[in-house]
């Protein structure tokens, strides 16, 4: 069975840019999964140090608006990798999820980790790259013409394990699930 995973979809990140495009696509693939019935969880970064923007009480480290009515699951955590001490893991293998679809903030971090974290613990993985944004870009790294969410969608193709899609991809595969 499948599940969507999106991950830290909160106010810190989206409000920093503008992540409409991001934003609608994930909308796009949360409906597919809801009309299906298949499980979507949502992944909340958080942090216990009062002086974080991610400090779990804090306004900042919400969920935004524009998705949360969707979020019926909500993991949180602590690092990069949603599962990484969390419950995400017991709460698949509970549902009989065996591919997990990957969206959310920022590309190059926590949903880069946790689609390789999903592989190496047995998941079919799919990254939705145009589903995912990244506050970070090319003068972050110091690297002129970086596109970072290509970047790591070509990274994550190149390994032959991980199956990366985008949206137009996604909708002639997995569209109408």
């Amino acid at each position: 069975m499948k599940a969507l995973l999106v991950i830290d979809a909160q106010n810190v990140i989206i409000n920093s840019k503008d992540f409409e495009n991001e934003l609608n696509n994930m909308e796009v693939i949360i409906k597919d999964f809801k009309a299906k019935g298949y499980p979507i969880l949502f992944v909340r970064n958080i942090s216990d140090e009062a002086t974080s923007p991610f400090y779990k009480d804090s306004q900042s480290s919400e969920l935004h608006p524009y998705l949360k009515e969707y979020a019926e699951i909500v993991i949180e955590k602590e690092t990069p990798s949603s599962f990484f001490k969390t419950e995400l893991e017991e709460k698949l293998k509970k549902q009989g999820i065996d591919h997990v679809f990957v969206t959310g903030f920022n590309t190059e971090f926590c949903c880069q980790f946790t689609a390789i974290a999903a592989y190496d613990r047995g998941y079919q993985v799919t990254f939705i790259e145009d589903a995912t944004g990244t506050v970070n870009d090319e003068e972050i790294y110091e690297m002129q013409g970086l596109d970072v969410r290509d970047f790591v969608g070509t990274v994550l193709h190149w390994s032959n394990v991980i199956e990366v899609l985008d949206m137009v991809e996604y909708e002639e595969e997995y569209g109408n699930l």
